[in-house]
């Protein structure tokens, strides 16, 4: 069942459940959706690559927007973004722990013999493929600069 489907048919359930919280995540990932078809070139389909991906972007959008309003102590706002952020996780693949993408990119290091930080990006481009929609590119980063520098 593609994303679109599955999304249609919980927003059925939620509105006849009333359950608000839901509806409205579930009515943020059908707009992103909507716009990603309507894209030039994408003639009115995507891929689940790219799905993946818009749901990755609405995500990392909402946690930096959960983040300002907790530095602005706006709890009511704030309860929002986790709420949202909660709905769409449901739909992405489960995380990587940390030690599970240290494991990963030591694996990636030792595949291209690289020494130290100056290798970085060589690094960065094979793990954020391998490990992508299963880890957080910041998390990535890390991993691989301290690895490196170690």
């Amino acid at each position: 069942m593609s994303l679109e489907t599955e999304v249609m048919s919980l927003m059925k359930d939620a509105m006849k459940n009333k359950d608000e919280v839901l509806l409205r995540g579930l009515r943020a990932i059908k707009a992103e959706i909507i716009k990603a078809k309507t894209e030039p070139g994408a003639n009115g389909e995507i891929s689940a690559d790219t799905e993946m991906k818009l749901l990755q972007k609405l995500v990392k959008s909402r946690k930096d927007s959960l983040t300002i309003y907790q530095e602005q102590n706006r709890p009511d706002l704030a309860t929002k973004e986790s709420d949202e952020i909660a709905v769409i996780e449901k739909f992405l693949p489960a995380q990587m722990s940390e030690e599970e993408v240290a494991t990963a990119v030591k694996t990636i290091i030792a595949q291209l013999g690289v020494a130290g930080p100056q290798d970085l990006g060589k690094v960065m481009g094979v793990a954020t493929k391998q490990l992508a929609g299963k880890a957080d590119g910041k998390v990535i980063s890390a991993v691989a600069k301290s690895l490196l520098t170690a």
